[in-house]
């Protein structure tokens, strides 16, 4: 009898493991029966601790300005949340990331330097695709030269508008102060791909044309070299390529009107001494990925509640806790 008892023991206990590996495996498996959809509903449950295992992939394409963050953010979360999980960063830039978003099975997240435009959104919902503004930090537009430039350290506003301006009626340094040199000025940026460039144009330069001389670039690491070999120019982009690029470059400090303010985490805030080249980055999810697909929502809550902690080292200043919060809440409110 003794005997008798411990097999059907065994047996019993032989089910409950069969049945415990099924689960395991169906984690993530896009079959649509009712018994998967509970197994995802639990794993929805209990995805912003880390303690469903899920697998499958997140896409993420957009900006070049956001990429150092979003990488950062994705690196950790395969690292130390989900190992089964494969979160692609790409940076195509955020326009060109905004056709690869914006289309039928398109990208789980696009990161973007800039807001979405009218008719971009307008694209979304013609595809009936439900769209969500995530800001994820605060970027400071910095303008660098070559370390050995020793006359442009500290320019106005003005000076710099008309540097890039086309109508700006500067062509040389000595056109700026009679005391710098009377050597041509090498205007470079980012090209119309990213978001940066958009913003300048937009908000700095209020639509003007750029001078048909600036040399702009797709890839940021090509203008980070081009400066580091021009003592004649000067550059626009995003702070956290300066600060990654110190070796080979230096930031203009920018006179506001109140003296002049170097471009740094403590300066760059929406009310803050570097506000009027001040900008929030975002990145914007597909809500209907998010919906369908766990590890999509999973890894939004983990970028949110983990921005601020990132941001720094990558060269953002962080958003308010109150709007992380807000965020949070509503991709909470999704599972």
């Amino acid at each position: 009898m003794i005997a008798a008892l411990a097999v059907i023991v065994v047996a019993c206990g032989g089910t409950s493991a069969e049945n415990n590996n099924t689960e395991t495996n169906q984690v993530g498996d896009a079959n649509t029966n009712e018994t998967n959809n509970n197994e995802q509903e639990e794993n929805n449950n209990g995805s912003n601790n880390g303690s469903a295992d899920l697998e499958g992939s997140v896409v993420i394409d957009g900006s070049g300005t956001v990429f150092p963050l979003m990488s950062r953010l994705a690196e950790e979360y395969m690292l130390t949340e989900q190992e089964n999980v494969s979160v692609e960063v790409s940076r195509a830039g955020t326009s060109a990331g905004f056709e690869k978003f914006l289309v039928e099975n398109g990208t789980d997240f696009n990161d973007a330097s800039r807001e979405i435009k009218d008719e971009e959104a307008a694209t979304a919902d013609e595809l009936g695709i439900e769209v969500k503004e995530l800001k994820v930090a605060l970027d400071g537009l910095t303008f660098v030269v070559h370390p050995d430039n020793d006359w442009a350290t500290e320019l106005t506003e003005e000076e710099l508008i008309s540097i890039f301006h086309a109508d700006g009626g500067v062509t040389k340094w000595s056109d700026i102060n009679p005391d710098f040199p009377d050597e041509e000025i090498q205007p470079y940026g980012p090209n119309e791909n990213h978001g940066t460039y958009e913003f300048f144009w937009e908000n700095i330069l209020e639509k003007a044309d750029l001078v048909g001389t600036t040399n702009l670039q797709q890839e940021y690491s090509t203008l980070v070299n081009l400066i580091s070999e021009d003592i004649n120019g000067i550059a626009f982009f995003g702070f956290g390529y300066y600060v990654n690029n110190q070796d080979k470059l230096q930031a203009v400090n920018v006179d506001f009107g109140d003296g002049p303010v170097e471009p740094s985490l403590d300066t760059i805030a929406e009310d803050g001494d570097y506000a009027p080249f001040t900008r929030p980055v975002f990145t914007y999810l597909n809500v209907n990925h998010a919906k369908e697909k766990p590890q999509v929502l999973d890894y939004a809550i983990y970028a949110m509640n983990h921005i601020n902690q990132f941001a720094g080292e990558t060269g953002f200043a962080p958003i308010p806790d109150v709007e992380v919060q807000e965020y949070v809440e509503f991709l909470e409110g999704l599972q």
